[in-house]
C-alpha cells in the first residue's frame, strides 16, 4: 500500500467535492458564499472526510460517499468559524490564514458559519433522498454529534472551565470527547453507514473514532504548548494565554503523551477487527498519532 498516493487521492476526492457541493462564490449573496468558501477552501487536513471515506470503503454498499463526507467537513468547519470569534476563542489564525472575521467582518462570519451549518444537512438530504433510510441514519447521526450534548456542549463546558483553577480531569475528558472526538466518531460511523456495514461494525467504528478522537486532541494540547505558530497554522501558545483547561495544564506533557499512545493503541485495536482492508485506515491513525512527535 503506498498510503501517501492513498491519502493525497482521498484528500483530492474531497476537495473536488467540496467545490461542486457548495455554492458558487458569485452566487448572490456573494458576500457570504465567498466568506464560505474562503473558510472550506482555505487547506487544511480533510481529515474527517478521509476518515468517513476509509471507512466507507471497508463495506459494499455501492453508494457514493463523498456529499456524507463533504457535509462533515462543512459542519467541521463552520465550527471552527464560530470558535474563532471574538465572543469565543478570539482567534486571528486558522489554516495559516486569517480567520474570517478578520478577513471579512464578525456578522459575515456568524452567517457564514450558521450557513454551513445547515448545508450540511440540506445536502444530506438532497444526495440520499433515493435512499431514505440511509438519509436518516447519516442526518441523525451527524445531528447528534453536532447538538448539545457533544459538541457544542463541549465549546460550552470549555468555556466554563476557561481560567478555573479548579477545573477536573472529569471535566476536561467530557471537554475533549465532545468537543473533538464526537465529530470523529462521527465520521467513521457515516462512513459505515453509507457503506453498508453492520450494526456490530458500527459500534466497532464508533469505539475507534471516540479513542482516536480523544487522542487526537490530547495531541493538539501537546502541539499548542510545544509547537510554533507556522507549525500550527494558528496562534501557538493560546491555550495557556487564555487559561484553558487542557491535558498538559493537568497532567503535564509526558502522562499527556502517555495517555495519547494509550488512545491511539486502543483506537488501533479496534480499527483491525473491522471488515475489509483496514491496512490505510490504520495507517492513518497511525499518522494522527504521529503529529505529537
Amino acid at each position: 500500500m503506498d498510503f501517501s498516493a492513498l491519502l493525497a487521492a482521498s484528500v483530492a476526492r474531497v476537495e473536488a467535492g467540496l467545490d461542486r457541493h457548495l455554492p458558487p462564490a458569485d452566487a448572490r449573496p456573494a458576500r457570504l458564499h465567498a466568506a464560505m468558501r474562503y473558510s472550506l477552501m482555505g487547506g487544511g487536513k480533510r481529515l474527517r472526510p478521509v476518515l468517513l471515506l476509509a471507512a466507507a470503503g471497508l463495506g459494499k454498499g455501492g453508494i457514493d460517499p463523498v456529499p456524507a463526507a463533504v457535509a462533515v467537513e462543512c459542519l467541521h468547519t463552520y465550527s471552527l468559524i464560530h470558535d474563532d470569534l471574538p465572543c469565543m476563542d478570539d482567534d486571528d489564525l486558522r489554516r495559516g490564514r486569517p480567520t474570517v472575521h478578520k478577513a471579512y467582518d464578525e456578522a459575515t462570519a456568524v452567517l457564514a458559519g450558521d450557513a454551513l451549518l445547515t448545508h450540511a444537512f440540506a445536502l444530506l438530504g438532497e444526495s440520499y433522498a433515493g435512499h431514505p433510510a440511509l438519509a436518516t441514519a447519516l442526518v441523525r447521526e451527524l445531528g447528534s454529534a453536532a447538538g448539545s450534548r457533544h459538541l457544542i456542549g463541549g465549546q460550552m463546558e470549555d468555556l466554563l472551565a476557561e481560567g478555573k483553577a479548579s477545573a477536573t480531569a472529569d471535566e476536561l475528558e467530557f471537554i475533549h470527547l465532545n468537543k473533538t472526538a464526537a465529530m470523529l466518531e462521527a465520521s467513521l460511523v457515516m462512513g459505515g453507514l453509507v457503506g453498508g456495514l453492520a450494526e456490530p461494525h458500527l459500534t466497532t467504528l464508533r469505539t475507534a473514532g471516540r479513542q482516536l478522537g480523544l487522542a487526537f486532541q490530547i495531541i493538539d494540547d501537546i502541539l499548542d504548548a510545544t509547537a510554533d505558530t507556522a507549525t500550527l497554522g494558528k496562534t501557538a501558545g493560546k491555550d495557556a494565554k487564555d487559561g484553558k483547561t487542557t491535558y498538559v495544564k493537568l497532567h503535564g506533557l509526558d502522562a499527556s503523551r502517555r495517555f495519547a499512545d494509550e488512545c491511539t493503541a486502543r483506537g488501533l485495536a479496534a480499527v483491525t477487527v473491522l471488515p475489509g482492508d483496514t491496512a490505510f485506515l490504520q495507517a492513518l491513525a497511525a499518522k494522527m498519532a504521529k503529529r505529537s512527535t
